[in-house]
């Protein structure tokens, strides 16, 4: 009942958060992202999109990075440690503050793991800013162990 009750809280806000976001759209699709080579970031988003049934959605491309960079799963306490592990890493947002407030209301029993990727957030270099579309042909595990994640 609690993640049914934060993914409808997400459905309620995802399209008054997009029209917050100044970014620009990265106007790609799945396939276009599997253009990529296999070991690009490019082609681990358009893989990891279409293994999860997701599209990317406008504005909020850099969410699948930061799905794809912190091998981060989908369940809602797995998005609400990956909010923990970019807090760590110095992001901030209302969003990310609204999703760990209630992520550590509703979800007690995950703080092991929300401190736990809080931690690796931290030991990271700071990525949670870089423009990604520029990135997408470049290798994932380059990027990742540039920025120390792991």
């Amino acid at each position: 009942m609690r993640a049914l009750i934060l993914e409808k809280l997400y459905e309620w806000s995802v399209i008054p958060y997009q029209s917050f976001k100044k970014n620009d759209s990265w106007n790609l699709g799945i396939e276009d992202l599997l253009q990529y080579p296999k070991d690009s970031l490019g082609y681990q988003i358009g893989y990891f999109l279409l293994s999860n049934n997701f599209d990317l959605q406008e504005k909020l491309e850099s969410h699948d990075v930061f799905h794809v960079l912190t091998e981060t799963g989908t369940t809602v306490p797995e998005e609400i440690s990956m909010q923990f592990y970019l807090l760590g890493n110095g992001k901030r947002s209302l969003y990310l503050f609204a999703v760990i407030f209630l992520g550590g209301l509703f979800f007690p029993d995950y703080h092991k793991l929300f401190r736990t990727k809080y931690r690796l957030g931290k030991s990271s270099l700071s990525f949670h800013q870089l423009d990604f579309y520029r990135l997408l042909d470049q290798p994932l595990e380059r990027i990742k162990s540039t920025f120390l994640i792991s």
